[in-house]
């Protein structure tokens, strides 16, 4: 023992790297749940952290004329630390952690009931070798010998060829690698993780640049580019003119609690009610991404897709947008609000709904929250929505407002005494919870409906009740797939993201709209029922009422779903067969997919509005 502990000490660089490449390679292949085509795909799995790491942990020598040991254990720490806190959060958003999602850490959760649940026993395992680490570099200096240094030239020149290659093999394999930057899994599969955070930094640091590169024949480009069409006339458009709007934000809510029963018992039986006497898009899909809520939001408000990374709402506040609010205001005089019982500075709303138009916020401060009627991220919705009356029968009509509900939050807790319906029985224990969150939600909802009735307030009001992101994570849906007595398949998974759209007017007949569409398209879908002409302005939305079939819905990370094909994961699949295809049978699609992705980004990050406006 004593010869082994010698040898990894005088060899500790080495023993650093190691350690280190071998716990970052395990963690890829069992935690990360990556889609492994060929044999490329595991090589570069197993290459590609090696000249990242030798060039990280170089740091504590490259720059002096010896190693400091202090500094090879802070630099190890983090490394760790970075590898856990993707593993934490792909745990849940099955995702990876980008800066800006490292730089908004406050609208992701802190160490509460959410992240505690997410840890593993078994997580103990990724620390051990810190501690081997530490002792090592104890022992080094008990016996004050200086830890050997490689060769820094050499050492330097192979952590660069590693990474060389790894980029060179991506590439190969992936030609529009460096291109996508949105598609997280691909780059990390491709060039693994620690090169994946790298090229992530540079997309940072390249941001603010490109708003200032920025001019107005970027504008004009990327208005040519996008397809405006005149509204085509149907039987809905204008039937909601001049009516005040209700929007509903349903915290985490997925469409396969829709007229689904357990025990005997419907999940959403105020809900099931409404939709016999609405408007239900029953082919709806979340198409968030890291910025979750505030992405939902972003997408109805503005008609454009969320940034790949981080949250537009915390990242580009001061842009100039084309938003509902403010299209509402130019064309009927409608003013706008919204109703939030969290801080106003969560997902920086208090100065995103100033630059989307809102005229007030109704946040945290406007309610009486107590440790009784508030859980998890704020007031239950029951008292939410009961506190809200007096300040919605007092605002200018016409009205936009918008409520973004809570309760339904993950984890999913919920006072038993506000349990209106027993949890499911599946083997997964938050699955079994958000049924009984989702059913408190639903009778907040009828809740609110009744004290709309009651102050003679519903019966000019349109109503938009919205899903706003899946609130069951991969990580969780084998309770899901037990629930519905289904598969856990891939297309089954891509079922799962769907979530409700209810359009609601009173005195209207309902029926059920089975056109394939995500959240960006309630903008235009809403417009068209209030008799404003979508084509006036710069948007991605396409109004369900006449959404063709055969166009892409787009994902943030690049994928795509039609009537006919799904592109999930990098893999295509026929939706008819429920089997996997060529992946040329999707590439049309994806021209398209690459095509909408890069014109809503360059609006946003060349801050495009600015000159959009000024032309209209």
């Amino acid at each position: 023992m004593k010869k082994i502990t010698a040898y990894l000490s005088n060899h500790i660089i080495a023993t650093s790297v190691i350690f280190l490449w071998i716990k970052t390679v395990i963690v890829t292949l069992l935690c990360f749940d990556l889609t492994i085509v060929s044999w490329l795909d595991i090589v570069l799995l197993i290459i590609s952290p090696i000249g990242t790491l030798m060039l990280i942990i170089g740091i504590s020598f490259l720059f002096s004329k010896r190693v400091h040991p202090i500094s090879l254990i802070v630099i190890y720490v983090l490394v760790t630390g970075l590898l856990y806190a993707n593993l934490l959060y792909y745990r849940f958003y099955i995702d990876f952690v980008t800066v800006s999602v490292l730089l908004q850490l406050s609208n992701v959760g802190g160490l509460g009931p959410s992240t505690v649940e997410l840890l593993s026993p078994f997580d103990v395992l990724i620390f051990i070798d810190i501690f081997i680490i530490g002792f090592l570099v104890f022992i080094m200096r008990k016996k004050r010998k200086q830890i050997i240094m490689p060769g820094k030239r050499k050492y330097a020149l192979s952590g660069l060829g590693m990474i060389a290659i790894t980029i060179g093999i991506g590439v190969i394999q992936h030609p529009y690698l460096l291109e996508t930057e949105y598609d997280r899994e691909q780059l990390v599969e491709s060039l693994g993780l620690y090169n994946y955070q790298l090229v992530n930094m540079i997309y940072g640091v390249k941001a603010p640049i490109e708003k200032v590169l920025s001019d107005e024949a970027d504008a004009k480009a990327v208005n040519t580019n996008i397809q405006t069409h005149a509204t085509e006339p149907t039987d809905t458009f204008g039937i909601a003119k001049g009516k005040n709007v209700i929007l509903i934000s349903l915290e985490s809510t997925q469409n396969f609690v829709i007229n689904e029963t357990v025990n005997g018992e419907e999940i959403t039986p105020f809900l099931n009610d409404l939709i016999k006497d609405s408007f239900y898009f029953s082919n709806i899909y979340d198409q968030t991404a890291q910025g979750k809520t505030s992405d939902a939001e972003f997408m109805v408000d503005t008609g454009l897709y969320p940034l790949p990374s981080g949250s537009v709402f915390v990242r580009r506040p001061e842009n100039e947008f084309q938003s509902l609010p403010l299209i509402l205001k130019e064309n009927a005089d409608y003013k706008a609000y919204t109703f939030h019982g969290n801080d106003a500075e969560f997902w920086n709303r208090d100065q995103m709904y100033r630059t989307l138009g809102y005229d007030h916020f109704y946040s945290k401060k406007n309610y009486d929250i107590t440790e009784e009627n508030s859980i998890n991220y704020g007031i239950k919705d029951i008292p939410f929505f009961e506190q809200s009356m007096d300040e919605l029968s007092e605002l200018h009509k016409p009205y936009m407002a918008k409520f973004i509900t809570l309760s339904n939050h993950f984890p999913f807790l919920l006072d038993e005494k506000d349990q209106m319906i027993e949890p499911a029985n599946t083997k997964v224990d938050v699955v079994n919870r958000y049924i009984t969150t989702v059913r408190y939600e639903d009778a907040a909802l009828k809740r609110f409906f009744e004290l709309l009735k009651e102050k003679g307030m519903y019966k000019d009001t349109l109503f938009v009740i919205y899903g706003d992101h899946y609130g069951i994570s991969k990580k969780y849906e084998a309770g899901v797939h037990e629930l519905l007595g289904q598969d856990n398949t891939a297309l089954n998974h891509l079922g799962l993201q769907q979530v409700p759209l209810i359009i609601h007017m009173p005195g209207q007949e309902g029926r059920i709209v089975d056109t394939i569409g995500g959240e960006i398209d309630i903008r235009a879908t809403l417009l068209h029922l209030l008799g404003i002409p979508n084509d006036h302005y710069v948007s991605l939305s396409k109004n369900l009422f006449t959404r063709d079939n055969d166009k892409p819905v787009i994902f943030r990370d690049g994928g795509m779903v039609t009537s006919d094909y799904a592109y999930l994961d990098n893999v295509c699949y026929d939706r008819n067969s429920k089997q996997t295809v060529d992946s040329k049978k999707c590439s049309p699609y994806l021209d398209l997919v690459r095509k909408e992705l890069q014109i809503s980004d360059s609006i946003i990050m060349g801050d495009l509005f600015r000159f959009l406006n000024e032309e209209r």
